[in-house]
Order: structure tokens, then sequence, then C-alpha cells
């Protein structure tokens, strides 16, 4: 009975990790033009393949981090592959235009 019941634990939790992460590939990472960003995944890369470079360019801090540097407005992803060459996440990014500066002059 215990080892049907640790089965089924193990299980459900292997279930819940795999949601846990489809949810954080579906979701898109909202950049601003000159605000740069980091992004750290759960597990090694070896290279970062990005979308449309005119959109974001992408520094590689270590094997499970990057610093995201927004160059323009527009939509993107960046593909991180493992030392297999097997795509560990693909990221979507959306870049939106700096804020505009809501401060008036004073005459």
């Amino acid at each position: 009975m215990t080892a049907i019941l640790r089965s089924l634990v193990l299980g459900a939790t292997l279930l819940l990790a795999a949601i846990a992460t489809a949810r954080a590939e579906d979701q898109t990472i909202d950049l601003r033009v000159g605000f740069g960003s980091s992004l750290v995944l759960d597990r090694a890369f070896e290279t970062v393949l990005i979308g449309d470079s005119n959109v974001v360019d992408v520094h590689t801090h270590d094997n499970r981090s990057v610093i995201l540097e927004p160059l323009a407005p527009g939509a993107t992803n960046l593909i991180f592959l493992d030392d297999q060459n097997i795509v560990i996440a693909n990221v979507p990014l959306l870049v939106r235009q700096s804020a505009v500066n809501l401060v008036g002059k004073i005459p």
C-alpha cells in the first residue's frame, strides 16, 4: 500500500512540475527600451538563439542566466539549447517603447 501511495505522490509531483514549466514558457516577458533585465533559467544552457536581434540583445552572464538589452519595440523570442542542442526553453518577449516623460516643463 505504501509503495502505491508513494508512486501516486511521485506522479502527482512530476505532473505539477511539468505544468509549472509549461506556464512559465507561455508567459511573455514584457520589457521597455532602455531598461535591461536579467533572466534566470532552471537548467544550464549552452546556446541562445534570438528570434529578432533588432528587438533585443542578449548577454550571457553564466550558464543559467542572461542579461536582456531591449533595443527597439517589437516581439521576438529566445530559444535556449543545452549542450546536446536540445531546446530547454522558448521564451517569448515583448519590447515596448519607454514611458513618455510625464513631467511638464516649467515656463
